[in-house]
């Protein structure tokens, strides 16, 4: 996670790694992700029909195969829609580089690299003490402003530096052994997942405006911090319940910092607690490994069939200009030139968050271009990606959720990102 200077670009160590691996093996992982995604299905069938003891007897194959019927129809389109893609057989709407070939040859074999080795390598962040000393030290801000406990703030440095699905991946793991209850995992997966800097680069180039990084970026963080404040004291956040997956609660969550410490050094005798549990090399790797069989196979199905779904939607068909009418006056209200092509990538973001600076790219007005991409980065909830992975995870989201916090934040965050503007322009 710490930023490192590597071909002139300030980037993190798993970036490297993970387009190192992309530049071994090319175009072979659109291949190998098809049958990732296609041996999650058998294995899904199997448990299903025959319920074998092989995996009825380890919870972390029956958790990964043994899912509800809306799992397995997700399964069964990844499938389908990897294997037509791959081969670029039946309709082109399914296949082609917009729809299905952006998510399996583009997205896809970005996200086999980084969770390969963001799983392997999680372990270091979750269990040798980083996560206790910063919960000590960062309570006392998390917890008033956002309504979360300080070990949060890891999951969004996680995010910002990195990928908004290492955030994810980070959330519902620690979700999972007892440290966030349902709702705080449901505040940190969708308002805390941040885009991370490259990629907050890529969408301000992809519109025209690369040379005003440095504002647009400051845009973003005064934008994401609004959202951030209100959005766990609104439903549908607001409204999940506050205990923790399967009752189980970790040591450590209570946040009292005992007679004779201050936060700094309560934390270190935290994070010493927590390191010396840890001194087993197989459990790490073992761990590792576990994790990123999990993202390949319970996310990767989850983003290519949803993910798929909401591209064609947003490519062949007028759906999403027809949600986006309802902003035209909001937009002409704030004075935004160009107000109806604008509102046409407001909700387009939904389905990718690419989409808006791809459509975007053809309004003249600099002001308009540069309100599209911020929002598009705000928004954060994009199926093809963040929102997939949410679903696929267990933090507590479902997709009606994600549609009212995507709807909600982009009414939270176009105002300031408007007014902002119009002091820049």
């Amino acid at each position: 996670m710490i930023p490192i200077s590597y071909d002139g670009n300030v980037t993190i160590p798993i970036a490297i790694l993970s387009g190192w691996l992309q530049n071994l093996l090319g175009s072979s992982i659109p291949a190998i992700m098809t049958v990732i995604i296609t041996l999650t299905l058998v294995g899904t069938i199997v448990t299903k029909l025959f319920r074998p003891s092989f995996i009825m007897n380890r919870p972390f194959w029956v958790t990964l195969f043994d899912v509800n019927i809306v799992w397995v129809v997700a399964r069964i389109l990844a499938v389908i829609f990897a294997v037509m893609t791959l081969y670029k057989i039946g309709p082109e709407a399914i296949w082609s580089e917009g729809t299905g070939g952006l998510l399996l040859e583009g997205l896809l074999p970005v996200l086999f690299a980084v969770f390969l080795f963001a799983g392997l390598f999680l372990p270091l962040l979750l269990n040798f003490g980083l996560l206790e000393l910063f919960g000590a030290l960062l309570t006392k801000v998390m917890r008033p402003l956002f309504k979360l406990p300080g070990r949060s703030a890891i999951d969004c440095v996680a995010s910002w530096l990195g990928d908004g699905t290492i955030g994810v991946l980070l959330t519902s793991k620690q979700y999972e052994e007892g440290y966030y209850t349902k709702r705080e995992a449901a505040i940190i997966g969708t308002t805390f997942s941040v885009v991370s800097i490259t990629f907050s680069l890529v969408v301000i180039s992809e519109i025209g405006l690369g040379h005003m990084f440095v504002p647009f970026y400051f845009t973003i963080l005064a934008a994401g911090f609004v959202a951030a404040i209100i959005m766990p004291r609104i439903p549908p956040l607001s409204r999940k319940p506050n205990t923790y997956y399967q009752g189980k609660k970790a040591e450590g969550t209570d946040e009292v910092i005992p007679e004779g410490y201050n936060s700094f050094s309560f934390g270190i005798s935290q994070a010493v607690k927590a390191a010396e549990k840890n001194k087993s090399f197989t459990n790490f790797l073992n761990q590792g490994a576990k994790n990123v069989i999990d993202m390949w196979m319970g996310v990767a199905p989850i983003v290519m069939a949803l993910g798929t779904l909401a591209l064609i939607i947003a490519e062949f068909t007028p759906v999403f200009k027809w949600l986006g009418v309802p902003f035209i006056p909001l937009l002409e209200l704030m004075q935004v030139p160009e107000a109806q092509a604008a509102s046409e990538t407001l909700i387009i973001g939904f389905a990718d968050m690419f989409l808006p600076a791809i459509i975007g790219t053809g309004i003249e007005s600099e002001m308009t271009r540069f309100i599209v991409a911020s929002v598009s980065v705000t928004q954060l909830i994009y199926m093809s990606e963040v929102g997939g992975l949410l679903l696929g995870s267990k933090i507590p989201v479902s997709f009606v959720d994600l549609v009212l916090i995507f709807i909600i934040r982009t009414l939270i965050t176009l105002p300031v990102i408007v007014l902002i503007a119009h002091f820049i322009f």
